[in-house]
């Protein structure tokens, strides 16, 4: 495990972090394009991007040994149709209007992370994290009492993404690796779909407006690129720096929704991010607090 922070380790990860928090820009640039079509080309174009990472990095073996083991195709397979069905909520969610829900989802997903290594690792938690994961349960309540329903787009986001970085972390495989083997796994049913769409004349690929297209060949580098970066920070940071950083991305997304995409805040969300925050607030000070311990 890092012990120090790198310089280098600190620029990757600033950089991964910014590129996720700008990234509802992007998604709503194409928010027009179905968002299954969305998912199925953040598919499709990932595999060059990761591919050409993985030849650069001289770490093709690594996956070939992944092909020929069934234990990790299975695990692949599972995490492979998480991520899928997290991407799909996130892209829904930009384009109707849910930002704000989003950025809430990924606020909560440290938080739930530490409870699902409570629950399914039996780690024990100091009762200022127990604090923190009632404060922001205690959150959700507040958007459910008075939205009168429950945040579903964030509690899905937190939820796909929390038990697909608890299964990743059992792949035995690295993440760059881990990455590309998922995304060729989902590849025959995303071709498949594009495919479909073009001979229905339905697709947005190559067809009418040339910025779509762009956009579309762009989505994987805006799928594999911040996910690759991060990758190499996460081994030049320590934890605890990791864990702070972490909130770069759903502070920007909050704000881009408020500001830029002109989503209304509202008094329960004006009463339910302080109580996140300050969940947050109390469980990073645990966090480092037990480190210089």
């Amino acid at each position: 495990m890092q012990s120090e922070d790198t310089p280098k380790g600190f620029a990757l990860g600033l950089t991964a972090y910014f590129l996720w928090g700008f990234l509802p820009l992007y998604m709503k640039a194409v928010a027009h394009i179905p968002a299954v079509e969305i998912i199925a080309h953040r598919v499709i174009w990932s595999i060059p991007v990761a591919a050409a990472v993985l030849v650069w990095l001289g770490r093709t073996a690594d996956l070939k040994a992944a092909l020929r083991s069934p234990r990790t195709i299975g695990m692949a397979a599972m995490t492979a149709a998480l991520i899928s069905v997290n991407w799909g909520i996130y892209v829904w969610s930009i384009a109707s209007g849910h930002a704000l829900e989003a950025a809430l989802g990924y606020y909560i997903n440290p938080l739930f992370s530490v409870f699902l290594g409570a629950v399914l690792l039996g780690e024990k938690l100091r009762p200022a994290q127990w604090a923190a994961i009632g404060l922001a349960a205690a959150a959700v309540l507040v958007l459910t009492v008075e939205n009168g329903r429950i945040p579903y787009v964030g509690l899905s986001l937190t939820l796909t993404w929390g038990i697909y970085a608890y299964l990743k972390k059992s792949l035995p495989v690295g993440p760059n690796q881990g990455f590309l083997l998922e995304v060729l796994m989902l590849a025959p049913p995303a071709l498949a779909y594009i495919l479909w769409l073009a001979a229905e004349g339905t697709g947005h690929f190559m067809v009418g407006v040339p910025s779509d297209t762009w956009l579309i060949l762009g989505l994987g580098l805006v799928t594999a690129g911040p996910l690759m970066i991060y990758g190499n920070a996460a081994k030049l940071l320590r934890l605890s720096t990791i864990g702070v950083m972490q909130y770069i991305a759903p502070t920007m997304i909050m704000l881009i929704a408020v500001f830029l995409f002109d989503e209304p805040f509202g008094h329960a969300r004006a009463i339910a991010f302080p109580m996140i925050w300050a969940a947050l607030a109390l469980y990073t000070w645990s966090m480092l607090r037990a480190r210089r311990g």
